[in-house]
């Protein structure tokens, strides 16, 4: 399993997961496309669009592997703003992905605007800012 150096574990401050430590001994862990309904939680809306942020950050539009990037979070993406590059394999670590930038700048417009993008909470580094000493 391909791990994404400087890519963000978490939103800062929430439980919010966007990386997984190590592979699961029995597989990894289906994507599935996750309907997103218009009642979801602010926490969860800001979760989107910082994992959005950080993936158009790290890979732009160029496919990426799946790597160690949290399945539940990528699954509310899937199909949207995050497609598969071939034929999707769910349960594969090595699914190359891609961010579809039209796609990700219709549904999330405030990552796209030049002077003032979002604030995250995380360094230019891509780590949290809580985890310094």
């Amino acid at each position: 399993m391909l791990k994404h150096r400087g890519f963000p574990g978490r939103l800062p401050s929430s439980d919010h997961q966007f990386t997984i430590r190590r592979a699961n001994a029995k597989g990894a862990t289906r994507l599935t496309q996750r309907e997103r309904f218009r009642d979801r939680s602010p926490g969860d809306r800001r979760a989107d669009a910082a994992f959005l942020a950080a993936l158009i950050e790290h890979f732009g539009d160029e496919p990426f592997e799946r790597g160690n990037l949290d399945a539940g979070r990528l699954s509310w993406l899937l199909g949207r703003e995050v497609v598969a590059v071939g034929k999707l394999d769910p349960a594969s670590y090595e699914q190359l992905l891609r961010v579809d930038l039209a796609r990700a700048e219709a549904s999330f417009p405030e990552l796209f605007v030049p002077d003032a993008p979002p604030d995250f909470g995380w360094d230019e580094d891509g780590q949290d800012d809580e985890d310094e000493d």
